[in-house]
């Protein structure tokens, strides 16, 4: 394997199974020092093992994500290790699927706490550290398809949409600083996803994608989702204002008028296979 991360040092958060394993173990076989990052700190270290195993340098961490605090003592962990900072993969999560009149609560917090809180705890943390060591380096958050609409899954997915979101303005922010943000959507084998798996990538099969963004092969990519499913790569394209008409006032009339008239056909919702037009769905 080319050693595109050679001398670097990467953060990956939710590390001990599934695609953050995967992710680690490809940014490590890659060259990087890794630090291995999960809340069980059994799958940690076997992650690690594997790694060293297979001539790797690598560190457990069992910080919580949801804690601030034990976010930037994991950034420390990695900087007081390996000397340096160059990479965050922010691919900690949680998977939650119910329809709204099901929805449990407390999942719904500790959705938000890990996907979208985690994602921001543990981005920022490196930023600062980053910006104190006077470095550049890249962010790879991890989101997911089910933000643009999919059955059962309107919270987990609004968890992920917000990180998409996060990824676009942090791109802007950190552009000038020579700081890259990117994002991985993958539709994969793991835990996460119950059976069944229609052709979905294997783990293993979708890292190589990480390291890209981590790597000097993607300079000048900020700001972009790529999307790795089935044996497809491509990009999400970016939320966009459409058309404006104008007039002096907007009332109710003139709303429905220009709806039925000039602002359709309406936009499709969902995608994939749940795609169709608000015309086509069933209403009471």
């Amino acid at each position: 394997m080319s050693r595109y991360l050679d001398g670097r040092a990467i953060i990956v958060t939710g590390a001990g199974r599934g695609l953050g394993r995967a992710y680690a173990r490809h940014v490590a076989e890659s060259g990087a020092a890794v630090v291995v990052n999960d809340i069980d700190a059994a799958a940690a270290e076997s992650v690690v093992a594997e790694i060293v195993a297979a001539g790797g340098t690598a560190e457990p961490d069992t910080h919580s994500v949801t804690d601030p605090a034990g976010a930037a003592e994991l950034v420390e962990r990695c900087v007081s290790r390996f000397g340096t900072l160059d990479g965050l993969v922010n691919n900690a999560g949680l998977f939650h699927q119910a329809m709204p009149w099901a929805e449990d609560l407390a999942r719904i917090h500790a959705l938000i706490e890990v996907n979208l809180l985690g994602t921001v705890h543990c981005g920022l943390a490196a930023i600062a550290r980053l910006r104190e060591l006077g470095k550049t380096g890249a962010i790879v958050n991890v989101t997911s398809g089910t933000h643009l609409g999919h059955p059962g899954t309107a919270v987990y997915g609004a968890t992920k949409g917000a990180v998409a979101s996060l990824t676009y303005g942090w791109a802007l922010d950190l552009a000038p600083l020579g700081i890259r943000v990117n994002a991985i959507s993958p539709l994969a084998v793991t835990d996460m996803k119950l059976p069944p798996h229609d052709g979905h990538a294997q783990p293993a099969e979708v890292a190589a994608v990480v390291t890209f963004l981590l790597s000097d092969a993607a300079q000048g990519i900020t700001g972009q989702i790529v999307r790795r499913a089935r044996r497809g790569l491509g990009l999400l394209n970016h939320p966009a204002i459409g058309g404006m008409l104008e007039a002096e006032r907007w009332e109710v009339a003139d709303i429905e008028r220009v709806f039925r008239a000039d602002l359709g056909p309406l936009e499709p919702i969902g995608y994939g296979e749940h795609r169709m037009t608000p015309e086509a769905l069933p209403v009471k």
